[in-house]
């Protein structure tokens, strides 16, 4: 069970994030929106104002930002902000049309609705500006979804943003699904102080906000502090109101809050409070980036950003883009050259980013000619949502070596394509030497342990001893390290607990999960009483497995005190299913199977097609000796997801445990169609088959498969049903691929020299 779980958790604990669909281009037009509508939606919270109170002050400010696009996230439809073309327009995709069209000066698409059936939806919001343009529709129950169709405003077309086949109505990444719900993926970062404002007994929404878009009070905080401070200055009175003048002074994290793939930990962002206190930021896994750190899912730029010798000097966001207008202060390579110049600036003095980069000596390429850009080289886009260019802000060079080893991009061949990342290598070597070869790179290292490679824990180990290198990366490291070390790995995760970097002991927090439970105390058991909220919500979760008697004097009392921290990220995320799910298991883990069935059966209220809550919950009934339960929670997931193999692998399982073989071996049959390269499903199926009489057919099932296909618990089984049917040829060969495996063992290697004699004679 705590396997499984914490499978689960790898997969399900980070919170998509929507609103990586409106990460905004910096480059805006001078056009301001207004829109005459009230918006139901805005509430003026405690501590806020209205926002046009920002305005009659700071008018030239206002101004400026109005030309943002973080000004235009969201607004309410009308002929001012819709973009897109509703003229009863058709757009067709995998069977599925839709038409937009107006009526009555209102917009409205007619589309697949929840029930699978075509039906109309009035357009209530438009959401971001460009370079695409989506919308958002009332479902009922303050549910506003995001269509997955949107509006691309540079081809001026509709297009489909899904990939693969459509979701099917019901499912989760269906339009109407939980993944494309604004009050629960999108909130945070489309409008000011945003409360979703969930309920948990009617799962309806009853969401505010103080204004429809981003505006002053989103970066500076509630206002009303300093309009009373304000007003109280106009009239010469006396205020108690501190030297910050009733404001949150914006910093770096008040950018992060939105332009990272993080999980909220509390409800909404409080400006001018730490980002790790309010966010837990995904680390570099091999979903989420390349083995280099180059940007591979949509994970914005804190992550690369972080990574770069920049943000180890101090840059911040606002030494490249305007504060209001959210533009580049410098165009082309002048952005580059305030700093990279023949005269090193005072404040980086001690970094030494002098040197003349913008000739082309360095660059090789025609002065003012793409190639000769900084940004093309250090900072290559990816597109994201088919049409939204976005750069990598890890500001690397090319590494076209790294490329030709482990498939990651590179600048010169992306500019290039067509040539060979080969060639690419050689040109540099032709213009550098060949020593900007040797400079370190983290590739090596992140791509064997994206293979589960043991020679990779070395190397990863000496990254985390880099002190050159980011706390991005050693906290990475430290939590790939522990997912193929295990126990070997327990000194450096606790070492790594102790470290000065915050980001570092998150990726220790992290690794605990992937250590022995009783080892996971004595490795991070101190990260419960960290300073930083998001290192002690990961330590709690990684220490559920502990019993709280375990814990002794003040470590129970921080263990007590991280669990409210983890409460509150639950209660800040109640609508989540995968967070309930996740906690779930945690209270399983607590031994609070009560609990842990009402959190799971939360889940599958929520999303009744995730499919992780299904099985946990069948867990939870089998670990209890419900197997009756156990059974029926599969069965009703299979109905739900008929084609998920671990779902029928589970199934049969419990079918086994009711003596119902035959029901279980159609379902692990099943299983094995669905995921043939499973060798744990095949091998079950094969025991199944062997406990009936069907040995010959096991056998002949398993010797199907390329001994390089299969694990040694396969290879095992296959060599013993062959001996028993004494088919020595064909298990002389499992039996050499199971010792190659497995080199050191003695038993084995007798084993391949006796079949050999045996067959030899035959």
């Amino acid at each position: 069970m705590d396997r499984l779980n914490v499978r689960l958790a790898g997969i399900l604990l980070a919170s998509f994030s929507l609103c990586g669909l409106l990460a905004f281009p910096l480059h805006a037009r001078a056009e301001n929106v207004s829109t005459a509508a009230v918006d139901p939606l805005i509430s003026i919270h405690d501590g806020f104002v209205d926002e046009k109170k920002c305005a009659s002050c700071h008018a030239s400010e206002a101004e400026a930002f109005a030309k943002s696009n973080h000004a235009k996230a969201m607004a309410l439809a009308g002929d001012e902000t819709v973009r897109g073309n509703f003229n009863n327009v058709e757009l067709e995709h995998d069977g599925i049309a839709s038409t937009f069209f107006r009526r009555d000066s209102r917009f409205f698409v007619r589309t697949e609705g929840p029930d699978g059936k075509q039906a109309e939806f009035e357009i209530k919001y438009t959401f971001a500006y460009e370079p695409l343009q989506q919308y958002l529709v009332d479902l009922g129950g303050g549910r506003l979804q995001a269509l997955d169709m949107a509006w691309d405003t540079n081809k001026r077309e509709w297009f489909w943003l899904g990939q693969g086949k459509p979701a099917k109505p019901g499912s989760t990444y269906h339009w109407t699904g939980p993944f494309y719900r604004w009050n629960r993926t999108c909130i945070d970062c489309h409008s000011t102080d945003p409360q979703a404002n969930f309920q948990p007994g009617t799962k309806e929404y009853r969401s505010t906000y103080v204004a429809t878009s981003i505006g002053c009070q989103s970066c500076h905080g509630g206002g009303a502090k300093h309009v009373e401070w304000a007003e109280a200055k106009s009239q010469s009175a006396l205020t108690t109101i501190g030297p910050d003048l009733g404001l949150a002074k914006p910093d770096a994290s008040t950018c992060f809050g939105c332009h990272s793939r993080r999980t909220r930990l509390l409800g909404g962002q409080q400006a001018g409070q730490p980002f790790l206190d309010q966010f837990s930021p995904a680390l570099l896994r091999p979903d989420l980036y390349f083995p280099d750190g180059q940007i591979l899912d949509e994970v914005f730029e804190y992550g690369s950003f972080q990574q770069s010798k920049m943000a180890k000097a101090g840059v911040t966001c606002l030494d490249c883009h305007t504060q209001h207008e959210a533009k580049l202060k410098a165009q082309g390579n002048a952005l580059c050259t305030q700093c990279h110049t023949e005269i090193t600036p005072e404040r980086f003095a001690q970094y030494n980013p002098a040197g003349d980069f913008d000739t082309p000596a360095h660059t090789h390429h025609p002065m003012g000619s793409p190639g000769a850009q900084c940004t093309s080289c250090h900072m290559p886009e990816r597109t994201y949502m088919k049409v939204d260019p976005r750069r990598d802000h890890s500001l690397a060079i090319p590494r076209p070596e790294v490329s030709a080893a482990y498939g990651t991009p590179n600048a010169c061949t992306t500019c290039h394509p067509g040539k060979p990342d080969t060639w690419a290598a050689e040109i540099m070597d032709a213009w550098y030497g060949t020593s900007w070869r040797e400079r370190p790179t983290i590739a090596h290292a992140f791509a064997g342990a994206a293979q589960d490679d043991p020679a990779s824990i070395e190397a990863l180990r000496k990254i985390v001893a880099d002190r050159e290198q980011a706390a991005i990366v050693k906290g990475s490291a430290i939590a790939a390290m522990s997912r193929i070390g295990g126990a070997d790995v327990v000194a450096d995760i606790k070492a790594a607990a102790e470290n000065s970097d915050p980001l570092v002991r998150l990726g220790a927090a992290e690794a605990g999960n992937n250590l022995p439970p009783e080892r996971r105390s004595y490795a991070i058991g101190k990260l419960l009483g960290d300073e930083t909220r998001a290192v002690r919500v990961a330590a709690a979760t990684a220490l559920g497995s502990i019993p709280p008697l375990d814990f002794l004097g003040d470590e129970r009392k921080k263990f007590a005190a991280a669990i409210e921290d983890l409460r509150a990220y639950v209660k800040a995320n109640a609508d989540a299913a995968e967070v309930q799910n996740n906690f779930g298991s945690f209270l399983l883990g607590q031994q609070r199977p009560g609990e842990a069935e009402r959190a799971f059966r939360e889940a599958i209220a929520l999303d009744p097609a995730l499919s992780g809550a299904r099985i946990n919950l069948a867990e939870l009934y089998r670990a209890t000796g419900q197997d009756e339960k156990s059974e029926r929670a599969y069965a009703e997931a299979i109905a739900i997801s008929p084609d998920q193999a671990d779902l029928r692998y589970g199934h049969a399982l419990s079918l086994v445990r009711r003596k119902a073989m035959p029901s279980a071996i159609d379902e692990l049959e099943r299983a094995v169609s669905l995921d043939g390269r499973n060798s744990r499903y095949r091998t079950t199926l094969a025991i199944a088959l062997d406990s009936v009489g069907r040995t010959a057919d096991a056998f002949a099932m398993l010797d199907q498969t390329s001994p390089g296909e299969a694990d040694a618990n396969q290879l095992g089984t296959t060599i013993q049903f062959g001996l028993k049917l004494r088919r020595y040829s064909e298990t002389l060969r499992h039996a050499e691929a199971l010792a190659r495996l497995q080199p050191g063992d003695p038993q084995i290697a007798d084993l391949v020299r006796q079949l050999r004699v045996i067959v030899e004679k035959e």
